[in-house]
Formats: structure tokens, C-alpha cells, sequence
């Protein structure tokens, strides 16, 4: 690639570029986009739950052995097996995320280019070193700092790190710091703070960091975990004191203890919402989508106000001229002649120039070597570019209703064109131009007309937000007719409704109450689409943005959920929390459908887990409060009806097993707001209705078959269990064939164990007899009962 600078520096040479290598001089800012190794181990293997579930299981594991040999021991601690459950499974799937994750984030790392040798090289921007002369162009994110060496009226965007909207205009000296990126003209500075003495490091790499950034469903489980910390060492102890009066059995105490423990510990909840957004990473990876923030995959299943820039999210990237119209008998030659010198002028082609270069070309239009004076690139905020010649005056090509006066003809010629759906721009000559001062003298000269080339996927996919009741704002900086036209053609509805953002109220509430009405706006400035997106959020929307130039990033950055194109700038999909490298528009349902699998099936899991909570601590009330009863009345004592074998089969098959199938199925529900209200409205009902039956049963069982029977345990654990896959049956609705298989097959292996003498031995239950059989029977009924009342009829009572 041959440097379109002036400048008679040529750069480093080959072996300048091997001596700063050699002396550790080169850009060494590591690429995080996921946590190493030793983290994800560390994560997995020492967390709080686990060391909970460890000390429990060699509790019981460790005073069993002492009483009934080593083996029986081991049997009581089988519930630790969930620990090694959630390593193993845990680590995997983070492993393959992470796999993922890297191999997208390398597909999506941009290049620096840098000028060594008298030419620009391409390279990775870690190979930089010290004293590289970088070149930039817009869109071109700045990676290291250092003084500008050379500027053709090169501007700075500095937002993401001042916070200033407005473009900064650099000259030779002044500074350039990494996090900001190019938005107009070309430029060359040398890199002087390279490494960890950069912004390069903490600001730009940070974009890509595998991180599990604000996520209200992780905050929820948080939330569950800190309330049942603080419930478990009160209950806890008051368990243990009330077992105290039967102190002839104290090793069984502790163990029963440890049974009474262990069932209000969630501890599978955490790793299935890891392995939940672990897994959509890896789903969507297969489409060519990178997920820079884990929680991103729940971002747009939440979302209710989708915002569109149109140009290469509706269109595709490119566009073609359909014919250029001189004005008023100006000579077509004369106007292909001073295109073709524009585009010869422009170092760093726009998209438009490049399509106006490509019809030239097709038309043997050749260059004409008129003499450059100064260059003005385009820019999204000026909505024009051009050159000023030596002997050929200024010549300019932009908006038409920009450069000329709204009531010239050939501004109402533009927009007659644009309202058929075609991209207009106004070619003219002007008596002084520059990109400070404005412009004077306009006069016409031609019309450029080019067609845009819509996706075919686009229309298809805003139908089906519009089905999933997401509402699509289209903004862009075209013209609003060309806008609205675009929009017609793919059937949104209120194209015809324009708003020209020139005349957008300027009150925060006028323009908030404006968004709710409109859908269709056109000559939208950057600073503007921030605006959309706060307007919208302080109505309390979600809002999603999609881009892919350097004007989306203020707007991607704020959003509550960024997606930027593959082929866009670097600067956009830097600050962006999903990236679509195939440039694929279609592929936001599968986003979509991802982010409402992972919603919906933790939601139904939290219901698995906090329910057993709740049972279990209410079991464990019952049992203290019902010993110290005894104790003070002269009694016999109360056990707490269950080993941990009994709590090991009835969080496998209820629990466990079932949730783990939940947690990755496929589900297309809407995602719904409040999260802990709507699981704590399961679970405190559904724990109660199977802790009360479960805890009378046991009581009448033994009063009628005393201590010394394993009856008691068995007709209570039988009553728990059924209750327990009740409350997972209505969890699984809606029913499809693998769910019904699901929750059968769990109940017939509970049956399974029950029938079998060999594992009915090994969990220690007995089959029941006649009278236990009804017991369990009432209790199941009646539990069931109160379950369909609070958890099914109670609520569509509620809503009717």
C-alpha cells in the first residue's frame, strides 16, 4: 500500500523497526477479550457455595464413618458430587466460551497502519513501536499517543474520553491520545507512549473485555444468594440446639443436621446462569455474532425501542450511481471531468466517492491532474466534501438541502429524486469554502444520483420486531424524504410521517413526547442520536442501538445495548456490546431469541432452586420448633426427618437433572421485567405448599410407626419428592414432548429407586405400606391442591 501522504519522512526502516524490538520499544497492551485460564479455574473451583457444600459434605461424610464405617459415610456425602458438577461443567463451558470469544475477537481486531520504508503497512496495532509514524483516516481508531507529524484538515473525535461531542481539528504538534478515533480527513503522528504508558491499554482494549458487566439477572441471583446467607446460620443453629435433647444420638444429630442444611444451599443456580450465557456465546459465535460482554446476550431480548442508523443496517454497505444530472445545459463532460479530480483528490474515499469513482471508471472518465490547493474531507456533520484547485476554483459535493437554499429548484429536483428512494447529492461550485467558515457562492452544476441497496433480509426482520411488539426507530443523516422513502419500501409503518431532525424541539420532554409518536427521522447529527437514545431511556424504554460509522458511537456508547456492523469503523465496534461480523441485519432475531432462552429458562430454574430453599427452611422451622415443643413438654424427641442420601435423590430428579435440561432449552417467550418479584411469587408459595403436607405426614407417620421404623422418613420423603415434581410440572410449561418425557421420567426413577430392594437399601427408604401409602397420598393431594390454587388458578383470578 503506497502512502497518499506529502510528507517527506518515510518513516522507520526495517531495521530501525528490529533494534526497538529488541529493546522491548513495542505496543505490548494485551488483548483481554477473555479471562485466562487461572481466572476461570479460580472462579469455578473457590467460591462461597463451594466451600459450604465442601465443609458440610466432611461433616457428614467424616461422623457417619465414625458410627457406620467409611462407605456409609461416603453415601451421606454424595451431595457433594454438586461441587464437582459445578467445576467440571462450569469450566467447560467457560473453556468453549472462551475459545469462541478470542477466535471472534481476532476476526474483529482492526489493524494499524503505519508508515515505515516510504510506504503504509498494515499491521497488528501490537507490533507498533516506539517512533512508528501511524497513519489515520476516518474511522481509524487512535491506539498510542503522540504528536501529529502531518494533517489534511485531520479531526479528532475525543468524546469517549473528554466527553465533548464536537470533532477536534489537529495540526501539526498538537497531541493525539488513544480512545479517540478519526472522523474526518487523513493524518500521520508518531507514536510516543506506547504500551501501558498509553490510553490504548485501559480505554480502547477495554471495549473487548470478556466481562459480566450490570445484569438484572445476575444482580437478582446475587440478591437471593445474600438473603439465604444471612437466613442459613440463624436457622442453622436454632436446628442444631433443638436436637440437642437427644443427646444419645449426637452423631446422627449432626448429620441429620447437615440434611437439614444443605437442601436451602441454591447451588446449582449460579453455575446454570454461567453456563446459560456461556453457551449463548458459543450459539451465537456460530453466526458470526461477538458478544464483548456476557450479559449483552440479555440486553435485546429486554428491549422495546430498537434504533436503526439506515445506512448499513436497512442498506448494505455499498451503493451504485444511477445517472449524474447536469443543471441548466452545464457540460456533462465538464461535470464528469470535475468529479473524476475530486475523487483523484480525496485520499480516504467515503463510501459515496467510491461509488462515484467506480462509475467513472466504468466510463473511461480519466483523471484530469487539476493542481490541489486544500482538500476538505467530508464529514458527517458538515454533510460535504471537497477540493479547492488552483486554476479550476472550489468545487464541492454534498447534501443538496445542506448546500443549497431551500427554495432553489434543483433542491426541489433532489428531493422529488430522494422521495422515489434514491440517494441525492448536489455537485456545485462555490466562491470560498473551508470547515470552519461555511460556505458562499453556491452555484449548481449537477445532480449525483446513486441507489442504495437494500438488504434483502431487512424487511422480514423489522416485521418480526414489529410481531414481537419492539418498536423501530429509523435515523440517519440522508435527507428525510430518501429516509422515509427507504422505509416504505420495506413496510414500516409512518414513512410517510418524516421529521427532519433540523427542526427537532430542543426541550428534553418535547422531544422524548416527539420519539413516542414518530418513527422516520432523517438529517440526524451525531450528537442528535445520543439525544434519541437518553429522550427515549428517560421514558423508561430499553433502547437498542445499531451502527456502524464513527457518528453511531456516541449513540452506541450510551445505549443500553450497542450492536455495531463488522464492516463498520473500529471506532463503533470498540464501544459496541455485540458485533455483527457478517454484517447480517437478520441476525438480531437470533440475538433476540438467545437473550429470551437464557431469561426464561433461569427464570424457571430459580423457581427449581429458591422453591427447595424455601421448603427447606421451612422444614427445618417446623422440625426446631416442633423439638423444643417436645423437649419442653417431655416428649420424645423430634429428628429432622431426613439423611443426606434422602435430600441427594430428591433434589436430583426434582432439581437438579431437570433444571440443567431447562436451562439450555429453546423458549420464545417475551423477556418480562422484575425478576425477583417474579420468582420470589413462585417460590415462597410452591416452599410452603410442600413443607407443611410433607411436615404433617411425617408427624402422623411417627406417631404410628415410632423412631426406630425408617417408615417415617420414607412416607415423608415420598410426600416431598411428589410435591417437589409438582412444583417442577407447572415450572416446565409451556408442554412440549421432551418436557412431559422430562417430568415422567424423573418420577419413574424416584418409583424405580423405591421398587428395587438393592437402591432402596442404598438411599435407606422402605416400601411403604398401606396406611403410609395413604398418607403420603393426602398429603400429595392436598399439597398439589394449594400448589394449583396460589401458583395457577390464584393467578389467572388475579389478571381475569
Amino acid at each position: 500500500m503506497t502512502t497518499p501522504m506529502l510528507a517527506g519522512d518515510r518513516g522507520l526502516t526495517a531495521a530501525e523497526v528490529a533494534e526497538r524490538v529488541e529493546a522491548g520499544a513495542v505496543n505490548e497492551a494485551k488483548r483481554h477479550t477473555s479471562r485466562p485460564l487461572s481466572a476461570i479455574l479460580r472462579a469455578n473451583f473457590f467460591t462461597p457455595l463451594n466451600a459450604v457444600i465442601g465443609v458440610l459434605a466432611v461433616i457428614a461424610i467424616g461422623f457417619t464413618a465414625l458410627e457406620e464405617g467409611f462407605f456409609e459415610g461416603l453415601k451421606q456425602g454424595l451431595f457433594a458430587g454438586v461441587i464437582i458438577a459445578n467445576i467440571a461443567i462450569g469450566t467447560i463451558q467457560e473453556l468453549r466460551a472462551k475459545r469462541t470469544l478470542d477466535k471472534l475477537s481476532l476476526m474483529n481486531r482492526s489493524n494499524a497502519k503505519v508508515l515505515r520504508d516510504g510506504e503504509v503497512q498494515e499491521i497488528a496495532p501490537n507490533l507498533i513501536v516506539r517512533d512508528d509514524l501511524v497513519y489515520v483516516e476516518p474511522g481509524d481508531r487512535i491506539v498510542v499517543d503522540g504528536p501529529v507529524v502531518e494533517s489534511r484538515n485531520l479531526e479528532i473525535d475525543e468524546s469517549l474520553l473528554t466527553g465533548e461531542a464536537d470533532p477536534v481539528a489537529k495540526a501539526p504538534g498538537d497531541e493525539v491520545r488513544s480512545g479517540s478515533f478519526a472522523v474526518a480527513g487523513t493524518g500521520l503522528f508518531r507514536a510516543e507512549q506506547i504500551g501501558a504508558e498509553s490510553y490504548a491499554a485501559k480505554l480502547v482494549e477495554e471495549a473487548s473485555k470478556f466481562t459480566l458487566a450490570r445484569s438484572e439477572l445476575r444482580e437478582g441471583i446475587n440478591r437471593f444468594i445474600k438473603l439465604i446467607n444471612w437466613l442459613i446460620v440463624p436457622i442453622a443453629l436454632l436446628l442444631i440446639v433443638s436436637q440437642l435433647a437427644d443427646a444419645a444420638n449426637w452423631r446422627q444429630i449432626i448429620v441429620r443436621t447437615v440434611a437439614g442444611i444443605v437442601p436451602m444451599i441454591p447451588e446449582g443456580l449460579v453455575l446454570l446462569t454461567s453456563v446459560a450465557f456461556a453457551v449463548g456465546v458459543i450459539r451465537l459465535g456460530a453466526r458470526h455474532v461477538l458478544v464483548q460482554e456476557l450479559p449483552a446476550i440479555e440486553g435485546l431480548a429486554r428491549t422495546d425501542v430498537l434504533c436503526l442508523d439506515k445506512t448499513g443496517t436497512l442498506t448494505e454497505g455499498g451503493m451504485d450511481v444511477d445517472q449524474i444530472r447536469p443543471i441548466n445545459g452545464t457540460d456533462g463532460e465538464g461535470v464528469d471531468t470535475a468529479l473524476a479530480a475530486l475523487a483523484a483528490a480525496d485520499d480516504s474515499p467515503n463510501p459515496t466517492m467510491q461509488a462515484v469513482a467506480a462509475y467513472l471508471a466504468e466510463n473511461a472518465v480519466a483523471d484530469p491532474g487539476w493542481r490541489v490547493i486544500d482538500v476538505m474531507p467530508f464529514s458527517s456533520a458538515r454533510k460535504w466534501s471537497g477540493t479547492r484547485f488552483t486554476d479550476n476554483g472550489t468545487w464541492l459535493l454534498g447534501a443538496p438541502d445542506i448546500l443549497l437554499d431551500h427554495g432553489d429548484p434543483v433542491a426541489l429536483e433532489a428531493d422529488m429524486l430522494a422521495a422515489q428512494g434514491m440517494r441525492v447529492l448536489a455537485l456545485v461550485t462555490a466562491e470560498s469554502a473551508s470547515t470552519t467558515g461555511g460556505v458562499t457562492g453556491v452555484k449548481a452544476q449537477a445532480l449525483v444520483v446513486l441507489r442504495q441497496r437494500l438488504r434483502e433480509t431487512a424487511a422480514a426482520t423489522l416485521a418480526y420486531f414489529k410481531e414481537q411488539g419492539v418498536k423501530v426507530k429509523i435515523i440517519s443523516g440522508d435527507s428525510p424524504a430518501a429516509v422515509g422513502a427507504v422505509a416504505a419500501q420495506l413496510g414500516v409503518e409512518g414513512a410517510a410521517d418524516t421529521v427532519d431532525a433540523r427542526r427537532l424541539p430542543e426541550d428534553p420532554e418535547e422531544l422524548a413526547d416527539l420519539l413516542e409518536r414518530a418513527t422516520i427521522f432523517g438529517r440526524v447529527k451525531p450528537h442528535q442520536k445520543q439525544a434519541f437514545v437518553k429522550a427515549l431511556q428517560s421514558r423508561g424504554h430499553t433502547v437498542a442501538m445499531t451502527g456502524d460509522g464513527v457518528n453511531d458511537v456516541l449513540a452506541l456508547k450510551d445505549a443500553d445495548l450497542g450492536i455495531a456492523m463488522g464492516s463498520g469503523s473500529a471506532a463503533a465496534r470498540s464501544v459496541a456490546q455485540v458485533v455483527l461480523l457478517d454484517d447480517e441485519f437478520a441476525t438480531l432475531p437470533h440475538v433476540v431469541d438467545e437473550g429470551r432462552r437464557v431469561l426464561g429458562n433461569i427464570g424457571r430454574v430459580s423457581n427449581l432452586f429458591l422453591t427447595k430453599t424455601v421448603y427447606a427452611i421451612s422444614l427445618a422451622l417446623f422440625v426446631a420448633v416442633g423439638a423444643i415443643t417436645a423437649w419442653i413438654m417431655g416428649n420424645d424427641p423430634l429428628p429432622y426427618p431426613f439423611l443426606p442420601i434422602h435430600q441427594s435423590l430428591i433434589n436430583l430428579f426434582t432439581i437438579g437433572l431437570p433444571a440443567f435440561f431447562l436451562a439450555l432449552a429453546p423458549t420464545f417467550e417475551r423477556a418480562k421485567p422484575n425478576f425477583v418479584k417474579r420468582v420470589l411469587k413462585f417460590a415462597i408459595p410452591a416452599g410452603i405448599c410442600c413443607a407443611v403436607p410433607t411436615f404433617i405426614v411425617y408427624l402422623l407417620s411417627l406417631a404410628h410407626d415410632g423412631t426406630d421404623s425408617n417408615l417415617p422418613q420414607t412416607t415423608a420423603g415420598i410426600t416431598l419428592f411428589c410435591l417437589a415434581l409438582a412444583a417442577l410440572a407447572i415450572t416446565a410449561k409451556p408442554y412440549v414432548w421432551w418436557k412431559a418425557l422430562l417430568v415422567c421420567g424423573c418420577g419413574g426413577a424416584f418409583l424405580l429407586v423405591l421398587s428395587v430392594p438393592v437402591l432402596a437399601d442404598f438411599y435407606e427408604l422402605s416400601l411403604p405400606g398401606v396406611w403410609n401409602t395413604t398418607a403420603a397420598a393426602v398429603g400429595v393431594g392436598s399439597g398439589v391442591a394449594a400448589l394449583l390454587f396460589w401458583l395457577v388458578v390464584r393467578p389467572k383470578h388475579l389478571a381475569d
